[in-house]
């Protein structure tokens, strides 16, 4: 064989090297989330929860394959926010966030309380009679982005953090008055503290106008829309088949 026979058949062999790399890169999303259990957490350094499982079932259904990766929720919504082709959960939709990103569907059922202690018996017939309490949120979360929009302010009536159980540890710990909070979240976190929900979390306000449709997969504004319609498409099939409704036993 001549050597520019051998030039050609390397040069297509490399050629095809590239072009499979390229479509297995375009094949692959990243997919970002935050420690939220029991919609996604991570056990033995692996992704899970409810909302997780639902997210691969998707992506296994229009053949994606995800790199996911949990961080605090600030820097996941920032990241996602900011980059194309970044895959977002469990995210909450609300007027705020609209234009950010690109919704592909709801991926989880949600209701966001007050709760406070059982003792304290705080009951509350509008969210203005809250204002005098101290609550706990976490930094950009729904909840606290829900209250900062309502009037209420960091270091004033809001005390951030960047971690979910903290803020119940601040609550039984008296050190906050309140704490916004989805109720699955709230349930499974006071049993994971050995606590019985039902004696230790009231719940002393329920917001029906926060997220009250579920959380969302989502991508950041500028991803293509053949993409998320991809996703969107396959979401809707896992609801069709069966997938969807066997996950929610399963977890919820």
């Amino acid at each position: 064989m001549s050597w520019r026979k051998i030039s050609v058949l390397y040069a297509l062999l490399v050629g095809a090297a590239i072009a499979t790399a390229s479509l297995a890169r375009a094949e692959t999303l990243k997919v970002l989330t935050e420690e939220f259990p029991p919609y996604n957490y991570t056990v033995n350094a692996k992704i899970t929860g409810f909302s997780t499982e639902v997210v691969r079932a998707v992506l296994n259904e229009v053949k994606i394959q995800g790199e996911f990766q949990s961080m605090p929720w600030a820097r996941a919504y920032e990241t996602a926010q900011g980059a194309d082709n970044v895959l977002i959960y469990s995210i909450g939709r609300t007027a705020q966030r609209e234009k950010l990103f690109k919704w592909v569907g709801v991926i989880a059922p949600t209701q966001y309380y007050l709760f406070s202690l059982p003792q304290r018996k705080l009951k509350f017939d509008s969210l203005d009679q809250a204002r005098n309490f101290q609550i706990a949120t976490v930094n950009e979360d729904v909840g606290e982005q829900f209250l900062m929009a309502k009037g209420f302010t960091k270091g004033i009536n809001l005390q951030s953090s960047v971690k979910y159980e903290l803020n119940y540890e601040k609550l039984k710990a008296g050190r906050v008055d309140l704490w916004i909070m989805t109720e699955l979240v709230a349930v499974y976190l006071a049993r994971q503290a050995g606590d019985d929900p039902s004696k230790s979390l009231a719940r002393s306000f329920a917001i029906p106008n926060l997220g009250s449709d579920g959380y969302y997969m989502a991508f950041g504004a500028n991803t293509p829309d053949a993409l998320v319609e991809r996703l969107r498409k396959g979401l809707a099939t896992i609801k069709g088949n069966g997938t969807y409704e066997a996950l929610k036993k399963k977890w919820l």
